[in-house]
């Protein structure tokens, strides 16, 4: 049996200054995106537009901060809206204290889908070349954001076998029974396999539509296998047919990617 080590939340002080490590994960999410994305520039069929249509730096780095945006303004509306929405409607004016802890995933996705619309948008690109172009991107700054859980202590897993040799006692949970470390297994699934998956499918040239599609099965799948052993939010439990919100979320999430993926797969053309 581990136990989950005492971290300090705060990485460097530097007078009134805090600089935490969640903080420090998500700017690693965004300059591995950065990274990738510059790489994705030399991949089919980016590689081969030129004109006006050409694909450019520039381009990624309006991508990020329109996608930076659609993350933060998406993922708190999401939580309010998915899994407190009674509490906010009634305190409002706490939707704005993003402070205090509440982001959604799958609002954050949504958030993101309505800033790259409005980039494609202004570019006059379609907008599935655009989310074919981010989709293997992601999964690492997935990985990150798990690794802020795993150091701050939060998202724990449920009780896991007392023999299971990796079950682990979070603190904070209350308990000191081992639980499963569950933002491990989503660092691991969500976040490098979906990676390597998708980074692998997407290197060659691909009909419109379809990188993005994998992205929702593939996320959406490992999403909901990491929900059996993640801890379900208190003020919700298991709801109907024994499945958490989480997981509720991914299934049109997987809907979704599967129509995606056969309809482009019936098209005619790559861009």
């Amino acid at each position: 049996m581990l136990i989950h080590p005492d971290i300090n939340p705060v990485a460097l002080q530097l007078g009134p200054l805090a600089i935490h490590w969640y903080g420090l994960t998500y700017l690693a999410a965004f300059g591995l995106f950065f990274f990738l994305a510059s790489l994705r520039l030399r991949h089919e069929p980016y590689a081969s537009i030129t004109g006006p249509g050409a694909w450019s730096s520039r381009d990624i780095e309006d991508i990020l901060f329109l996608g930076v945006m659609g993350v933060v303004i998406g993922g708190r509306l999401g939580y309010c809206l998915f899994y407190k929405p009674g509490y906010y409607l009634t305190h409002p004016l706490e939707i704005f204290a993003v402070w205090q802890g509440g982001m959604s995933f799958h609002g954050g996705m949504l958030g993101v889908l309505v800033s790259q619309w409005w980039f494609a948008r202004s570019r006059q690109r379609p907008w599935l070349q655009v989310m074919d172009f981010i989709a293997p991107c992601v999964p690492t700054g997935l990985a990150a954001g798990r690794v802020g859980n795993f150091i701050n202590g939060e998202l724990w897993g449920r009780f896991s076998a007392p023999d299971l040799p990796w079950g682990m006692v979070f603190a904070h949970s209350g308990s000191m029974l081992p639980r499963h470390p569950s933002q491990v297994y989503q660092f691991l699934m969500e976040g490098l396999l979906l990676f390597v998956l998708l980074w692998l499918y997407a290197r060659k040239p691909r009909k419109m539509g379809q990188v993005s599609g994998a992205f929702l099965v593939g996320y959406g799948v490992f999403r909901f296998i990491a929900e059996f052993f993640r801890e379900p939010d208190d003020f919700l439990g298991i709801l109907a047919l024994g499945m958490s919100m989480g997981q509720w979320l991914c299934v049109p999430m997987i809907g979704a990617g599967i129509w995606l993926w056969i309809w482009a797969s019936n098209r005619t053309s790559r861009i």
